[in-house]
């Protein structure tokens, strides 16, 4: 099996934070990393009885617009299929939302800004 890269090692890493930050706000991990036809869901958490997708976007610096801006409608229609996907595979009927969560710094500085509800399905 080939080694992760240096910059799959630091997502990781982000996403492990970005889901313990959300842990602390109240949220259950239920998954990571699901994989689905043409999309890839970062966490999958439940806030109460909602079902919430979280995509996890990290950038070093800022200079170039912050990682909240990354996810471009063409990202959240992916994200949107990929948890159609899921929720199909699981058989799961239940209220759903769509959370982005970014990550500015280095460790050990680092921000963290959570948008609930940041696109919806259509």
């Amino acid at each position: 099996m080939p080694r992760p890269t240096d910059a799959r090692r630091r997502g990781e890493q982000i996403e492990t934070l970005a889901a313990h930050w959300l842990e602390q706000r109240g949220l259950t991990l239920i998954s990571r990393n699901q994989h689905a036809k043409g999309g890839e869901i970062d966490l999958i958490m439940r806030d109460g009885e909602t079902l919430v997708f979280v995509e996890v976007r990290h950038r070093r610096r800022t200079d170039h617009g912050h990682p909240l801006e990354t996810v471009t409608p063409a990202k959240q229609r992916r994200i949107i299929k990929a948890a159609r996907f899921y929720l199909q595979t699981q058989r799961l009927s239940c209220p759903c939302r769509f959370d982005v969560v970014g990550v500015t710094g280095t460790r050990p500085d680092l921000t963290v800004e959570w948008i609930r509800a940041a696109f919806d399905a259509y």
